[in-house]
């Protein structure tokens, strides 16, 4: 069979691989996408991402009925369909999915599903279900994802230990659940759980959850979950697992005591690997770190001039919405633009109860690099809005240069920060100071008001709360 020419293959059809694809497409290039799994959209859209917020926005309306009879309105006991539920989530995925193919088709990007597989720095095989096709390419945008790491020690080959992928699909409702790992994965699925009557269990090795956020709010999420969970225990480890008839049997260690109690699931989050193997990257000049993550400059160039890595798979923070920057950033150079990841603001959201949000430095990383700055807080008790739906539980946050006044970071723990942060990463964009935001009019009653709030409590005339006067 002849070989396919393109200007530009992707390869990965997630929210970094179709983005660069069809950005690639609307400057006039000629595209080839590549995707090995039936439905597009890649872990975010399948696995992870959607999937996990159509799970919490669901369970959410449990709890929400639940702590609703103190406002004067009760619900009865809520009856869980878990095949209803799993084909409404189901449903989302393939509607997304569907809209990224017709999107595809309208730009003219070739789909191929397929395994691709490099022969050399500018040939890439596809295995297809009708057989194999080479293409030969000019550049290639490798954006293949990343997959839930299992340690070996976990990895019993049995289906009750699972990693995020299969506790997404909600085949039951463990009376028993341990969750190894208090990132945002596990925390996140740990509410899911929760509301829908699972006993929860979180094994922490570290002396916090959501390790790398401030404090400051992860301590409203801590208090929450301490709530809703049956127990959180940090400065623990896992040691060992084995079945125990229908069961999982677990060893480990907590408090000086080493404890063994069985479960009747076990989900373990304790991070993702890159998809870098099996993907023929010997026969080209890319090169891989210690942890096998491909390694890019600024403009997501590998050491393979023809070949670009965005996303997942070139390591950073794993996040859709970086993926998605970084596809931008490939095309443009391949392009011919002066396109550079440098300087970016990059906000992350954890969609715990409450919500979590930050961009730019957190306070611990602006004392670690002896940044002078200085600090404001407005207390989500005194918003109005927060108090008119009970959900006073959060905290808005501002790191500030003593010198300039610039924003340096901004956290926002409560009820939809991730809804919130985005006018943060605006300012810092911009290069606002704390005067910039305190000066903006923001609509009453609302959440976005604790931002301005919290800017002018900087100088110490917020409205709702009182401050010590910032001296001139």
């Amino acid at each position: 069979m002849d070989p396919l020419k393109t200007e530009i293959v992707v390869v990965g059809a997630g929210p970094g691989g179709y983005a660069a694809a069809f950005y690639a497409a609307d400057l006039g290039k000629k595209v080839i996408l590549v995707e090995r799994e039936q439905r597009l959209g890649g872990v975010c859209l399948n696995r992870g991402c959607i999937p996990s917020k159509a799970l919490l926005y669901a369970t959410h309306q449990i709890v929400a009925a639940r702590e609703s009879a103190h406002r004067g309105i009760a619900f009865d006991p809520p009856k869980i369909d878990l095949a209803g539920l799993r084909a409404w989530k189901d449903s989302i995925l393939d509607k997304l999915s569907g809209g990224v193919a017709s999107l595809a088709k309208m730009r003219g990007v070739q789909i191929m599903q397929g395994r691709g597989y490099f022969e050399a720095s500018n040939q890439l095989r596809v295995e297809t279900g009708q057989g194999q096709q080479l293409i030969e390419y000019d550049q290639a945008i490798l954006a293949v994802g990343s997959l839930a790491a299992m340690p070996r020690a976990f990895d019993l080959g049995n289906p009750r230990v699972m990693t995020s992928t299969a506790a997404l699909e909600v085949q039951d409702v463990p009376e028993n659940l341990l969750i190894v790992g208090g990132g945002y994965i596990g925390m996140e699925l740990g509410f899911v759980y929760s509301a829908l009557g699972s006993k929860v269990v979180v094994v922490e090795a570290l002396d916090n959850v959501l390790a790398g956020a401030d404090q400051d709010l992860t301590r409203p999420i801590l208090a929450n979950a301490r709530k809703a969970f049956k127990e959180i225990r940090l400065k623990a480890r896992v040691g060992k697992m084995a079945t125990a008839g229908n069961q999982i049997k677990v060893a480990m260690e907590f408090g000086g005591d080493k404890i063994e109690e069985l479960y009747d699931r076990v989900l373990v989050a304790v991070g993702r690997a890159p998809n870098s193997r099996d993907l023929g990257l010997e026969n080209t000049k890319v090169t891989l770190d210690e942890r096998g993550f491909v390694k890019v400059n600024a403009r997501q160039q590998t050491d393979d001039p023809a070949i670009y890595a965005i996303g997942d798979i070139a390591g950073g923070v794993l996040l859709a919405h970086k993926a998605h920057k970084e596809a931008r950033i490939a095309v443009e150079v391949i392009c011919g633009e002066d396109s550079a990841f440098e300087n970016i603001i990059i906000p992350a959201v954890v969609f715990t109860d409450p919500e979590l949000a930050w961009c730019g430095l957190t306070e611990a990383e602006a004392r670690e690099k002896g940044v002078p700055f200085e600090i404001s807080k407005f207390p989500w008790t005194a918003s109005g809005r927060a108090l008119s739906f009970d959900r006073t539980d959060g905290l808005t946050k501002m790191i500030i240069d003593a010198d300039t006044e610039r924003v340096l970071g901004v956290g926002i723990c409560g009820a939809g920060a991730g809804e919130l942060i985005s006018e943060a990463v605006l300012a810092m964009e911009m290069g606002a100071t704390v005067e910039d935001i305190a000066l903006g009019v923001h609509p009453h009653p609302t959440l976005s008001e604790t931002l301005m709030e919290c800017a002018d409590a900087y100088f110490g005339h917020a409205t709702h709360t009182y401050a010590r006067r910032k001296p001139e």
